[in-house]
């Protein structure tokens, strides 16, 4: 089964590039990946999956299933892209590699018992899409739910950080900056107040912490007080537990910029959090067996190997059903994920060997699911 899986990947190797190739050149934004959600399910239209566009009420989200088995396999295709970085951190293999496994496990679907459904997950970086669709209903039975992620390296297990995700607004008051500045409330200064005081909390932090955000807007003439800023900024812990306990003390930092200027401040979530991962260590066990054996070597722990910390909102379906979230590496270094040069290495040679690769592992990781363990034999 597994050679037919890999004849299958590879039957359709030119238009899974070409998909790949055809989402690095079109990026689009989290929940505004129209065109996308529309490309990625044409192969799996060709190849007798039965689709659902606008999945569950989201409009860029997907559907597709193929067989009727007991076992149900499902691949998480991401394609959304990032805000002026387009395809830095590789979606479009993501969505590549995940339709490609799905054409190799449809292969064998009937010899091995399987149910392969795909799901088109919308605005990973930073929507939590997934999260959407599992509030919807979505994944409900699903058996083993994978997807692979483009890296500088392989590396197996995923092991993301909890993240919140908020949109911070002060409103203050406009006023000429020269001539009546004392009439001015000064949303700028709000949010350099609040920087400054997340810079001294980080002192107090736990070491693996995270607090990092942009300011998206702050002003729009020189001579204007500004009177209205925005930011996102992103909190990250080990788990969704800690999270709750220091997200607190990090949006104080804000109440304190508005405290001291004046504003009015407003903290609106992005999303629900995403949750840290849990492995199916069964799984990633028969992944790893199975990348080896198309020649993948796994990077040792160290800098190079630390997307695998990552936060994806692929968490949270791991806290529901069993998941996967390997990292396959595209010979990148030193560029890495969320950098142009990234960007530029997510097409071409490496590229479309980590595509290939990544499907055929995700297609024999899920035969390895479908198989009933051996009996232990007894004594004769």
């Amino acid at each position: 089964m597994k050679q037919a899986a890999r004849q299958a990947v590879h039957r359709r190797a030119e238009e899974l590039v070409g998909l790949s190739e055809r989402l690095h050149a079109d990026p689009e934004t989290a929940w505004e990946e129209h065109r996308a959600a529309a490309a990625v399910p044409e192969l799996l239209d060709r190849a007798g999956f039965d689709i659902t566009s606008s999945y569950l009420g989201l409009e860029t989200a997907f559907h597709a299933r193929f067989g009727s088995g007991p076992v149900r396999i499902a691949l998480c295709a991401e394609y959304d892209a990032l805000p002026g970085l387009g395809h830095a951190c590789g979606h479009n293999l993501i969505a590549a590699s995940s339709v490609g496994a799905a054409l190799g496990l449809a292969a064998v679907a009937d010899d091995a018992g399987l149910t392969v459904e795909v799901y088109g997950t919308p605005a990973e970086e930073g929507g939590g899409g997934k999260i959407e669709l599992l509030d919807r209903g979505a994944f409900v039975g699903v058996d083993l739910a994978m997807m692979v992620h483009p890296a500088p390296v392989d590396v197996a297990e995923a092991r993301p950080f909890a993240v919140s995700h908020s949109k911070i607004t002060y409103t203050g008051k406009s006023a000429h900056a020269a001539a009546y500045p004392e009439a001015g409330v000064n949303a700028a200064d709000a949010f350099t107040m609040a920087q400054v005081a997340i810079g001294l909390l980080r002192q107090q932090l736990p070491a693996s912490a995270r607090v990092h955000g942009v300011v998206t807007h702050a002003g729009d003439a020189p001579n204007a007080i500004p009177e209205r800023t925005t930011g996102r900024w992103y909190v990250r812990t080990e788990t969704l537990a800690e999270l709750a306990a220091l997200e607190p003390r990090v949006l104080r930092a804000f109440e304190a910029g508005a405290l001291a200027t004046g504003c009015e401040l407003r903290i609106e979530p992005e999303s629900k959090p995403y949750a840290e991962f849990r492995a199916d260590e069964t799984a990633l066990g028969h992944y790893r067996t199975n990348a080896l054996a198309l020649g993948r070597e796994f990077a040792p722990p160290g800098q190079a190997a630390r997307m695998n910390r990552a936060s994806t909102d692929m968490g949270n379906v791991s806290q529901v059903v069993p998941a996967i979230h390997p990292y396959i590496g595209i010979g990148s270094l030193p560029a890495t994920n969320h950098q142009h040069e990234f960007a530029a290495y997510c097409v071409g040679g490496t590229a479309e060997r980590a595509l290939l690769d990544g499907a055929i592992a995700l297609a024999w990781t899920g035969v390895d699911r479908a198989r009933p363990p051996r009996p232990i034999e007894g004594p004769r």
